[in-house]
Order: structure tokens, then sequence, then C-alpha cells
């Protein structure tokens, strides 16, 4: 966090801008009701900060600090404790949840208020702009050190925030990792069970059944086919990779040719073999343009 001597360096305030805003004291302490007065008669038109001047006792002590802070900008002392009281008037804005622009409007009101005082005062214009300038000074150096608090306000909010959304995102990874484990370990299951159901398959042939044998052996074939395709895909994804759609739709097609020959054992009627072939025959152009489609995207 910087100090108030170097945010002061900043601005370009100097010792000599701290002596003439000291020279203005007197002028300032004589105005310092009417400043109140104009300050707290543009904030009570305003409904969104009218709201927190309702109490009159909450009134008439904001008017007090206000008129102790305003001559405060003339004291000639500006060290890092008077930079701690102006944080304090910041915290105590974001407290209440008084709106930046409102803070920043009414800043403005105090400049133009001051700068009509100077006009009023010196006639002389060399005279006045050097007073002017170190008037402006030390109004941008409050102004900046209040709103410090508004920034420290969002930063924690987005820190909060960015730190939930971390753990969130974190939470849901490891969740989706678990739920591919799982689906790993079902498949290596459900994928023994079709070894076995070939090997059953294998049996009709040694029973002399050769027709059903071959057939039924050839779908359980292309059953583990499809088990390896998946368990590959999903081991791949274990390990970062993504999710490839070919495999998803050559699943189909391979679950669709068994039932096709399945159908042909069960001598099913020739309308639903056709249905067949012609479901077939629409995914293999799906499985081509997807593919297409990916080949294109690669290069």
């Amino acid at each position: 966090m910087l100090t108030m001597q170097e945010i002061k360096a900043h601005y370009y305030f100097t010792e000599t801008d701290a002596e003439l805003l000291k020279e203005l004291f007197p002028l300032a302490q004589e105005n310092s009701q009417a400043m109140v007065e104009e300050f707290y008669s543009y904030l009570l038109k305003i409904p969104e900060t009218a709201v927190f001047l309702r109490d009159p006792k909450d009134l008439a002590r904001l008017k007090r600090t206000h008129s102790e802070w305003f001559l405060s900008l003339f004291s000639g002392h500006y060290d890092n404790e008077y930079m701690l009281t102006l944080q304090a008037i910041g915290q105590a804005h974001v407290r209440i949840k008084v709106s930046a622009h409102y803070v920043n409007a009414a800043m403005n009101v105090v400049r133009r208020f001051l700068i009509e005082m100077l006009q009023a005062n010196f006639p002389d214009i060399a005279v006045r702009r050097k007073y002017r300038i170190a008037v402006e000074k030390i109004l941008d150096i409050n102004l900046d050190v209040m709103s410090t608090s508004y920034q420290e306000e969002e930063l924690r909010k987005v820190f909060v925030s960015h730190k939930l959304e971390s753990k969130l995102i974190h939470a849901a990874e490891r969740f989706t990792y678990g739920l591919n484990l799982i689906l790993v370990i079902a498949l290596t299951g459900v994928s023994l069970s079709v070894v076995t159901l070939f090997f059953y398959d294998l049996v009709h042939i040694f029973q002399g059944n050769f027709e059903k044998g071959i057939l039924s052996a050839l779908g359980s074939l292309l059953i583990l086919w499809m088990m390896i395709e998946l368990m590959d895909n999903e081991i791949k994804t274990l390990k970062g990779g993504k999710f490839n759609i070919l495999i998803f739709i050559g699943v189909i097609i391979v679950a669709l040719i068994r039932e096709i020959l399945i159908s042909t054992l069960r001598h099913d009627a020739l309308e639903t073999q056709a249905f067949l072939a012609g479901t077939l025959l629409i995914l293999g152009i799906v499985y081509f343009l997807v593919a297409k489609s990916q080949t294109v995207t690669a290069h």
C-alpha cells in the first residue's frame, strides 16, 4: 500500500502547496457552515443519498463530521495519520453501501464551492490560480484515498468469488473423473461378460448348429470390439483427452449390425430387415460426414 508521502509525490503536492492551503484556513473556517449547507442540500435532493439522512440526529452528526473534514483540507499537515482518517471515511461509505458514483459527485460539489470561494476573495488571477492548484491537488488526493476503500472491497469480492469458483470447478472435475473411472470399471466387467458369451456361442458350433453358432459368435465379437473402443476412449478421457463422437456413432453401428445378424437368424419379416438396413445406411452417412468434418477441422 502506498504511503501518504508517495501519494503526494504522484500528485506533485509540495510543501508550498501545504503552506498555501494553510493560508486559506481562516477563509475556509468562515465558509465551512455555508459549504456544509450546500453539500447536504445537494445530497438531500438525491433519493439514493437522502435515504441515509432521514434521522435528524444522524444528519446533525454528519454535518459536524463533514465540517471537520472540510477544515482538515486546510490544516497544512498531510501525513500517514491524515491518510488513515481518509481511509476510515471511505470504509464508512463502503460499509453503509454508498455508491462510489455519489462520493465522486459530492466531491465535485465541494470542488465547485471552493472555486467560487476563491473567485470571490482573490480577484488577482495569478494569486487565485496558485491557491486553486493547491486546492485541486488536495481534493484529488482525498478522493483517491477514499476511492481505495471501494477498490479493496471489489477486489475482496472478486477474490472470494474466484476462490469459491475454483473450488467448485475442482470438485466438479474430480467428480467427473470419478464417474469416468467407475464407467471404465463397469465396461471392464461387461467386457468380461461378453467374452463369456463368446465362448458360450462357440458351444453351438461344436453342438452342430453352425449357422447360429457362427452368427452369434460374430455378434459377440462385434460387441467385444465395441467394448474395447469404448474402454479405450474412456481411458483417453481419464488421461485428459476429449470424447470422440465417432466412437459413439461406431458403437451404435456395431450394435445395429449385430441386431441385423440376430434378425436374420430369427427370420424376421422383410420390412423389419429393410428398416434395419435403412437405419444402418443413414448411420453410415452420418459417420462419414462427422469423420470428414473432424478431418477438415484438424487441418
